[in-house]
């Protein structure tokens, strides 16, 4: 009887040991977490984007200097006011904007990017600061022979290399003849002098193309459906930040719950259309 008394407050000790190792274990892993302080630190938060999708990111000359403007950036500038640092921003290839992150030579990525299922593999997403949808933007000599989607077939539509408008293309216009870049710029060119039908893009960006060009542009009323997971434009982080992530999500809930985050894509889309004025 004695023996199987011990038998059992040694199996409970042992349980209880190993409950407590993991506990502390899980307690390092939290700790090691030093994603706010790291950037803190060096007094820095570089912001990777592909600035070629106005309003949300492109580039402009103020004072005979070149520098990246738009929606996101104005969010980022509010995520480094939060953590007291200064804003580095790295133009990238939209394709490489994921490696760059994974490799650490960026901190976070802005550049109107959905949270899709395949990105959570590898990206932590935060919360979403846009709701998107996607449209097809069109010569405006051309907007009348494109009324649904079969009136695609045989066409050459394009998309940016690795974004959500890719995967919407191959799903819903399997009859057009797809073609991407990992330049947006120059899909829209493309587009512009007649080497392409089309572009899919997002409904926003769609609508500065046509307010910003009312003679070249037009989307058409096509409807391409933009399913739950490549609808949440966010900013996408390093697995491992997670105390970063979490100050993100206070910014974007505070500027959401003020009617700041609305107000600052209407100011980006203005300042876009002007800058040709």
């Amino acid at each position: 009887m004695w023996h199987k008394k011990k038998s059992k407050l040694m199996l409970v000790g042992l349980v209880c040991l190993t409950m407590l190792v993991s506990l502390a274990a899980c307690g390092q892993k939290g700790d090691s977490d030093d994603s706010v302080k790291r950037i803190q630190d060096k007094g820095t938060i570089t912001m990777g984007t592909s600035a070629d999708a106005p309003p949300f990111e492109y580039t402009t000359v103020k004072n005979g200097k070149k520098k990246i403007a738009g929606f996101d950036v104005m969010l980022a500038e509010k995520i480094a006011e939060e953590l007291d640092v200064k804003l580095k921003i790295e133009n990238v290839a939209f394709p490489s904007l994921v490696t760059e992150l994974q490799d650490k030579k960026i901190d976070m990525v802005l550049s109107s990017m959905v949270a899709s299922s395949d990105r959570k593999k590898v990206v932590s997403f935060s919360k979403p600061y846009h709701k998107g949808s996607n449209v097809l933007l069109v010569r405006k000599a051309d907007a009348a022979k494109y009324q649904k989607i079969s009136d695609l077939d045989g066409k050459s539509i394009g998309a940016q290399q690795g974004s959500a408008k890719e995967k919407v293309a191959k799903k819903q216009l399997s009859k057009a003849n797809l073609v991407t870049e990992g330049n947006l710029g120059t899909l829209t060119t493309e587009l512009k002098v007649g080497k392409i039908d089309g572009v899919i893009l997002g409904k926003e960006d769609s609508k500065l193309y046509t307010l910003k060009y009312p003679d070249t542009y037009s989307t058409t009323n096509i409807k391409l459906k933009t399913s739950g997971d490549i609808d949440a434009v966010s900013v996408g982080l390093n697995k491992d930040d997670q105390a970063l992530k979490k100050k993100i999500n206070q910014v974007i809930q505070k500027l959401k719950k003020s009617g700041e985050l609305d107000k600052m894509l209407a100011q980006a889309q203005k300042e876009q259309i002007n800058e040709s004025k």
